[in-house]
């Protein structure tokens, strides 16, 4: 492994924490770390309050692979819920970490990255960095509104692999991702659909909130039915936050999340579970076909990704839907710990410039796709 640098990738979960070592970008070393409830719930009701558990678990686990922590070059962390930000790559400072401890825009595991890469980064003396945070925002500023002028689309979205996907289907076609308009679907518990124009995602589903429902999310619902929802009387804010993003979509319909589970009830002759695929099917390319139009028609390929997207049931149907559209390209899996090691070596070979954290002016994009 001499030579090329090695780097050390972590991505926290909700259950887990996964952390790879890579060689160059390949994969040396990849573990997901378990952490049980009750030890999650001992830690507190804060996300920031795991972090001493999960730096103990990666810390006991990197021992006992016996790694030399001072062959790493540099440690990446997933970055959370930050201010709205272009994409990059990102050093982990001070200014960065208060912000994720204050988390002003909600708590998310994804917060904890930043924390997790600057600790080990320290004691090795090698920088830390984030790359695509959820909070990249790079949207036309015809995408921001929603119709209510008290409620604006708010850019949350999985941009880490949406852009990481991209910029691998560009190296594989012979093409930069800055020259090519893409639309890219990441299908998971939440998903991101997103428009790619030029280097930019211009505009994206924010799973939390609107778009295609998903396994555990809701996606876009009848605005009026919830208001009803909410002054009924019946539900606590809490229940209904978890009914839109927790209790959602599969799990609402048919009492479990688990796509394969879903797939078998179909294949012994569930009608109803076949219904509600093919629904989901629907909304998918619904949504594909919203973002193509953000590109004015004009996409050079239909990029499908995600864990969902391991299910050849639902790819297929998905890509019987918008095959029309432009040619589809599918990469299964979230792929989360290559695009972090991925981002640093981009810009560790000065193919892109690394962002300091704070020089970036929150901006509202103009592109050629809208303005």
């Amino acid at each position: 492994m001499s030579g090329v640098p090695n780097l050390l990738a972590i991505d926290p979960g909700s259950a887990c924490t996964r952390v790879g070592l890579f060689c160059d970008a390949e994969p040396v070393l990849i573990r997901d770390l378990q952490h049980g409830k009750a030890a999650l719930k001992a830690c507190g009701p804060e996300v920031i309050s795991q972090f001493q558990l999960r730096l103990l678990c990666i810390e006991i686990e990197l021992e006992s692979c016996g790694l030399k922590l001072d062959r790493i070059a540099a440690v990446a962390g997933r970055g959370g819920l930050l201010h709205p930000v272009p994409g990059g790559t990102y050093r982990v400072n001070e200014e960065m970490l208060e912000e994720l401890r204050r988390a002003e825009r909600g708590e998310h595991v994804a917060n904890l990255g930043a924390f997790l890469a600057h600790a080990i980064a320290s004691r090795m003396g090698v920088p830390a960095y984030i790359v695509d945070p959820i909070s990249v925002d790079e949207w036309a500023k015809v995408a921001r509104f929603s119709g209510c002028a008290q409620l604006e689309r708010t850019c949350f979205s999985l941009a880490l692999n949406c852009k990481a996907v991209a910029r691998r289907f560009a190296l594989e076609a012979g093409e930069s991702y800055e020259n090519l308009r893409l639309v890219v679907a990441h299908l998971g518990s939440g998903h991101t659909i997103s428009a790619h124009a030029l280097g930019r995602m211009i505009d994206s589903t924010n799973s939390r909130e609107d778009g295609a429902f998903s396994t555990e999310r809701s996606g876009s619902v009848p605005a009026m039915e919830l208001v009803r929802l909410c002054f009924s009387g019946r539900y606590t804010q809490k229940q209904i936050e978890n009914m839109l993003t927790r209790e959602g979509g599969l799990v609402s319909y048919l009492g479990t999340g688990d796509l394969r589970e879903v797939e078998q009830r179909i294949e012994q002759g569930d009608q109803y579970a076949g219904l509600v695929f093919r629904s989901m099917v629907y909304q998918i390319a619904k949504e594909i076909g919203a973002m193509s139009c953000a590109l004015q028609g004009r996409v050079d390929a239909i990029v499908i990704t995600g864990e969902m997207s391991h299910s050849r049931r639902l790819t297929c149907a998905v890509c019987e839907a918008v095959k029309w559209i432009a040619p589809i390209k599918v990469y299964p899996g979230g792929n989360e710990l290559r695009a972090l090691a991925e981002g640093v070596l981009r810009v560790m070979r000065n193919e892109e410039p690394g962002r300091e954290f704070g020089d970036d002016v929150p901006e509202t994009v103009m592109t050629n796709a809208g303005s």
